[in-house]
């Protein structure tokens, strides 16, 4: 495995765990040139997921680009980068569970948005004005309406 850092390519597995509900290895590795860390996954291959996206263009599902999109959303929050992941995760089981080779963004977004809600409210609408294209001030005063209990 090349090192991020300094490209070497011998490193050493410093530890190894099942992740991502059993579907992933999560792998910690140590550069043997330069000691610096870093991690490593293993995934099954799967058949591939296309998201059929609102405009009818087809793209592979991404799950770099759906994390990138959470991060975003999570920005100065108290989401850690851990419970990110786990959402991902969850999310990316919950798709591949649903045996179909094609998924339309909206449901990708769904999913999301219920597992944000639970997980920190001004992410979730940070996460909700993207997805659902707020135009003004009265479509954030509306979602928060729907927040409060």
């Amino acid at each position: 495995m090349q090192c991020p850092f300094c490209s070497h390519l011998e490193d050493k597995v410093v530890d190894s765990r099942s992740c991502r509900e059993g579907m992933a290895i999560r792998r910690r590795r140590e550069c043997l040139d330069c000691g610096k860390r870093f991690t490593t996954y293993e995934y099954i291959e799967n058949v591939p997921l296309t998201v059929i996206k609102a405009d009818g263009r087809r793209e592979p599902f991404d799950r770099g680009k759906l994390m990138d999109k959470i991060q975003l959303a999570c920005y100065k929050t108290t989401v850690s980068v851990d419970q990110i992941e786990q959402l991902v995760d969850q999310v990316e089981g919950e798709l591949s569970r649903l045996s179909e080779k094609e998924v339309r963004s909206k449901q990708v977004g769904e999913l999301v948005m219920e597992r944000l809600r639970s997980l920190n409210e001004v992410a979730y609408v940070r996460f909700a004005s993207v997805y659902r294209q707020f135009k003004d001030r009265s479509d954030f005063v509306r979602e928060l309406e729907q927040l409060a209990p």
